[in-house]
């Protein structure tokens, strides 16, 4: 039976009768503003903020805006049914929580509490190898739901395989391994806050509870937190790995890996032609190169390049229903949201995520049926058009 996302605006409107109302905006681009105005500079600005000026983030946003739904008529979208298979998995919806790193910044729960909601409303949720949870104490939280791992790919060969190994261990089903941060952007506002997470152990939790990661410590991480975060901070990230590389990853991990940060169809060819099963179009949402290609712009060509052979899915940008329809019309599969669900936890915790992820698909599936569509199967480029930039 499909889930009748619309729903949710009846739901709202019916507990209006006893005087409630949402606690938080079911427009969820102003929760950055209201995440703004109560937590503090530092998390804030980690999350928010953007690689120099925030170009790219700005371009991101105007990539979608620029693109316009043509609404259709006297279709019948009565019963509608928004569900997708991704990488071979049944899922309700086509979104997904994007990895974020570092969620204890927001709120005490963290990962855990954005992972619940994600197994509440059914959709994946990714765990980014920075978190602030061990993945296994994430996993518990999940019980049996879909859940996919974010590979950090680190220079110690022995992590990189103990990671792969705890993932499998934990019932994470798919590997999504970021390609775009070899190096950490240069990023203004945690700079003129001096604000780094990890250097105070934060963010570190999937590394400081790994034995291979401990194994190369003179004394444990309790012992000597700083030594610790210093060798950290040399194996988080390897600028030198090139496309052979990836043959490690397929020797260590027999479920789908989607290469996260492919915005160059060439990129994605040869994700295809290394025996990859997806690609994510994304710029980190413009947390990377200042002055990149906006995702969405980069999306129709990767689409065309490898749609028949990867499985195509989108972040960067997206904040509403109508963000989500329009990727599907350029071609992803599949849509990751990040900093919205984010702001969600920070304000409100595991129900302020449920309300980003219910929000998000009810406005999905209004916009689906308002423009002539049961089911995002039938959503193409031709129910866009793009307004001059």
């Amino acid at each position: 039976m499909a889930k009748h996302w619309a729903d949710f605006q009846y739901e709202i409107y019916l507990n209006g009768l006893s005087g409630a109302v949402p606690r938080l905006p079911t427009d969820l681009t102003r929760l950055e503003e209201l995440t703004e105005q109560r937590l503090g500079p530092g998390p804030v600005g980690y999350v928010a903020g953007s690689a120099g000026d925030g170009s790219t983030a700005r371009a991101n946003r105007a990539a979608l805006e620029r693109r316009r739904i043509v609404p259709r008529m006297l279709r019948d979208v009565h019963e509608r049914d928004l569900s997708v298979e991704v990488l071979g998995r049944s899922l309700p919806a086509p979104l997904a929580l994007a990895p974020v790193g570092v969620l204890s910044i927001m709120h005490p729960e963290a990962e855990s509490a954005a992972a619940r909601a994600a197994a509440a409303q059914g959709v994946p949720f990714i765990l980014s190898s920075a978190s602030s949870t061990p993945m296994e104490q994430v996993a518990e939280a999940m019980g049996d739901a879909e859940r996919w791992f974010q590979l950090y790919w680190p220079k110690d060969v022995e992590v990189a395989r103990s990671f792969l190994n705890r993932a499998k261990a934990a019932g994470f089903t798919a590997l999504v391994v970021t390609l775009d941060t070899p190096l950490l952007a240069w990023r203004p506002r945690d700079l003129d806050q001096a604000y780094l997470p990890f250097l105070h152990g934060v963010g570190t939790a999937n590394y400081f509870s790994d034995p291979a990661f401990q194994a190369a410590l003179a004394k444990p991480v309790h012992e000597d937190p700083n030594a610790a975060v210093l060798h950290f901070v040399g194996m988080f990230a390897d600028p030198a790995k090139t496309w052979p590389d990836l043959a490690f990853l397929r020797e260590n991990w027999d479920g789908p890996i989607v290469l996260k940060g492919i915005l160059h169809p060439d990129d994605a060819r040869l994700a295809a032609d290394a025996g990859m099963d997806g690609v994510v179009v994304s710029n980190h949402g413009g947390r990377q190169v200042a002055g990149s290609v906006a995702a969405a712009d980069a999306l129709p060509r990767v689409a065309e390049a490898v749609g028949d052979r990867l499985t195509v899915l989108f972040d960067s940008g997206v904040r509403t229903g109508d963000d989500v329809f329009k990727a599907l019309a350029l071609g992803a599969r599949a849509v990751l949201v990040g900093r919205p669900y984010v702001y969600g936890l920070g304000l409100d915790g595991q129900p302020g995520v449920e309300h980003v992820i219910r929000c998000l698909l009810a406005e999905l599936d209004l916009t689906l049926a308002l423009s002539g569509h049961a089911t995002p199967s039938t959503i193409g480029p031709a129910d866009l058009i793009e307004e001059p930039a």
